[in-house]
Parts: C-alpha cells; sequence; structure tokens
C-alpha cells in the first residue's frame, strides 16, 4: 500500500510539469490521445492516452490475441523482459497475435527517456503511454487483482482473458501465449 501512495504521489507531482518546448502536439478529443513527435528524434511518434482513450485496447472482439504489458523504463525487471515481448511479437505477429507496451513512464520524461530508449533498443511492437494519474480508478479497472506493481501482463482474445503480475521468461511467455492460439 505505501509503494501505491508513493507511486501515487510521485505521478501526480511529475504529471503536472511542463513538455518540452520543442514537443509538438497534436491532440484528438474523442479519444484523448496525444501524439508526441521531437525534432531531435525524427520519426519517433509517441501515443499517450488516458485511461479513457486507452481503455478501447483493453476490449477489443477481434480475431487476434492481444499481449498487453504494462512497464516503464524505470523498472528494472520490466527492462530485462522487454526482449521476451520483442521476440513474442516477431514470431507470432503473422499468427494474429499483437503486443502491445504500455508505459507507464513519466510523463515529463517521455522525450528524454522513453523515446530514446525506443529508438536505442528498436522496439518493434506498438509502445504506447498510459498518462493518468489517477491509478487508483484506473489499475482496478484494467483488472481487479492488479495491485498496481510492474511488471503486470494481460493475454486476452475474445474467449478468454488472463492477467499476470509478474515477470516472464520467454518460455513462460510462450507457453501462455499458446494456450490462447489452440
Amino acid at each position: 500500500m505505501k509503494f501505491k501512495v508513493i507511486i501515487i504521489a510521485i505521478l501526480l507531482t511529475f504529471s503536472c510539469a511542463k513538455r518540452n518546448k520543442k514537443t509538438e502536439v497534436a491532440i484528438d478529443t474523442t479519444s484523448k490521445k496525444e501524439v508526441l513527435s521531437n525534432d531531435n528524434i525524427i520519426g519517433l511518434d509517441l501515443e499517450v492516452y488516458n485511461y479513457e482513450g486507452f481503455k478501447k485496447f483493453l476490449n477489443k472482439k477481434d480475431d487476434k490475441t492481444y499481449v498487453i504489458n504494462f512497464w516503464a523504463t524505470w523498472c528494472a525487471p520490466c527492462i530485462k523482459e522487454l526482449p521476451y515481448f520483442e521476440k513474442l511479437n516477431a514470431k507470432y505477429n503473422n499468427k494474429n497475435v499483437e503486443v502491445i507496451l504500455v508505459s507507464l513512464d513519466f510523463p515529463h520524461l517521455y522525450e528524454s527517456k522513453l523515446k530514446p530508449f525506443i529508438k536505442e533498443k528498436k522496439l518493434k511492437s506498438k509502445v504506447i503511454a498510459l498518462d493518468d494519474a489517477d491509478m487508483n480508478s484506473w489499475i482496478p479497472k484494467v483488472d481487479k487483482s492488479w495491485s498496481g506493481s510492474i511488471p503486470a501482463t494481460i493475454i486476452y482474445n475474445k474467449n478468454d482473458r488472463k492477467f499476470f503480475e509478474q515477470s516472464f521468461t520467454y518460455e513462460e511467455l510462450q507457453r501462455e501465449i499458446k494456450t490462447f492460439l489452440k
């Protein structure tokens, strides 16, 4: 519980910080999505959502299986498992599997940490940022059992849904995805 309170306090403090002046922001008011781009990191747009805009990723009813991983650049276990999600994306994207990496990084670090990290690691999976400081409201909407710790992962399709508040090895991740593809 102390960890949640500390994270909420940090998020509230930093979510009020102004974005870098070189950042161009385009806002889609229907989904509360911002697309951030910066002259220093050409060709890298970052989709930023509040929870209302983001929740569409949690409930798609098409023929795909979705792997949604919540992570941050400051989370060592998250960084350790990211290559496994990338490997899963490369191996299964032609099998109707979509990997979405949801960054919970602080908004003031998008330009200085998150976007350079994405570029340096050459992430191929879809990366979006969730910027909604009201964690006590949206965390239980993602999954009632989620304490708010990361890494956390949801794997779902129109027939099944599983939530994991843990780190994965590639073998564990592959084993879970195979249960959805049967």
